[in-house]
């Protein structure tokens, strides 16, 4: 009988011992704050899934906030103009194509009303396509994305080269690529 208690006792303190390895572990371990979830392992992804780069728009004229926003790849006009804080009570928005895609660079302008009869004198604001081959700086410079560098641009690419024989020609001026062909189609004509 002593061999067999001593034996009894023996099991009893080595699992009580492991039972303290595990509680005491478990114990002095430091806890994760309360709500936050493991860190999940994820899988690389290729380079062809990488996250575009952010546009970035200056907005400016008749909006709540001017300023340069970073808006992500494939917005439109009006995100540039929401994000901006809205349009005021003194905008025009008939004269901005809200649908329009922005491209990186590009100078968002909100007009305020009158602003476009003030400018040009006291014309209105011409209805037809801006032909590429006639426009003056001043017309140029009133299309969306296009300032007066890039209009100046223009005017000189045409001294050079000759008369436009395509809007796709724009390509070839730099700072101006297929998304702001793309905004120009409809507006300008060669």
């Amino acid at each position: 009988m002593p061999f067999t208690l001593t034996r009894t006792r023996a099991l009893v303190l080595a699992l009580c011992a492991v039972a303290v390895v595990l509680v005491g572990g478990r114990l002095l371990r430091p806890a994760a704050p309360r709500g936050t979830a493991p860190p999940l392992i994820r899988a690389s992804k290729p380079a062809v899934h990488a996250r575009a780069a952010p546009l970035v728009v200056d907005v400016a004229g008749a909006v709540r906030r001017a300023g340069l926003y970073r808006l992500p790849q494939g917005s439109r006009i009006a995100d540039a103009v929401a994000r901006a804080g809205g349009a005021t009570e003194r905008a025009e928005l008939d004269l901005v194509n809200l649908a329009a895609p922005l491209a990186d660079g590009e100078q968002v302008l909100v007009p305020t009303r009158g602003a476009a009869a003030a400018a040009s004198g006291t014309r209105a604001a011409p209805t037809a396509p801006v032909d590429l081959n006639s426009a003056t700086a001043e017309q140029l410079d009133a299309l969306p994305g296009i300032g007066p560098v890039t209009a100046q641009k223009i005017i000189d690419y045409r001294q050079a080269h000759g008369p436009f024989r395509s809007v796709d020609e724009l390509d070839a001026i730099s700072g101006i690529g297929p998304s702001r062909i793309d905004n120009l189609r409809g507006l300008v004509v060669p």
